[in-house]
């Protein structure tokens, strides 16, 4: 029987490949980097970092690539920043959207604490934007955290009959 087989991991190609190139036209990473870019951060509240970092070290990250990373992450259900960090470096489409960088994970947490209200700002956006175009429905289901026991067996599953046949023993 034949197998299908990889290219050597050795073999060097004569045209490199871009990122570019790996992340479809319709790809949902080219939305959200679209849906940052749009924003005016500053006016959103966004923080700015002034200058250097602490003690005149390396430059800080833009706002917009935090966020752009922070709602990657939510939108692939990875809430940890060290998650973030580490599929920063191997996620192609992260790769793509981060540009080569990968913050470190105090980095990300910090970007989410200071920044806080300006995200919910952001999503709330983001919803009132879905149901302007009539993306989602905006109907409302809710629970007030009240536990319910689910029981269904025979002594307590009531149907018609069972009621009829109850009243009448009554």
């Amino acid at each position: 029987m034949q197998f299908l087989s990889g290219k050597p991991r050795d073999q060097l190609y004569l045209i490199p490949t871009s990122l570019e190139e790996f992340i479809s036209s319709d790809n949902e990473t080219r939305t959200l980097d679209a849906f940052v870019s749009m924003w005016d951060l500053k006016v959103c509240g966004f923080q700015f970092p002034h200058g250097k970092g602490a003690k005149g070290g390396r430059p800080a990250y833009h706002p917009s690539v935090l966020l752009k990373l922070y709602l990657y992450g939510y939108m692939s259900r990875i809430r940890s920043s060290r998650a973030l960090e580490r599929e920063c470096g191997r996620n192609i489409e992260l790769m793509w959207l981060m540009e080569g960088l990968v913050p470190d994970h105090n980095t990300i947490v910090n970007f989410r604490k200071d920044n806080a209200e300006p995200i919910r700002e952001v999503f709330r956006s983001t919803v009132r934007t879905a149901v302007y175009f009539k993306l989602i429905g905006k109907k409302l289901i809710s629970g007030d955290s009240t536990k319910l026991r689910a029981q269904n067996s025979k002594k307590n599953n009531y149907n018609e009959q069972k009621i009829d046949r109850h009243l009448k023993y009554i």
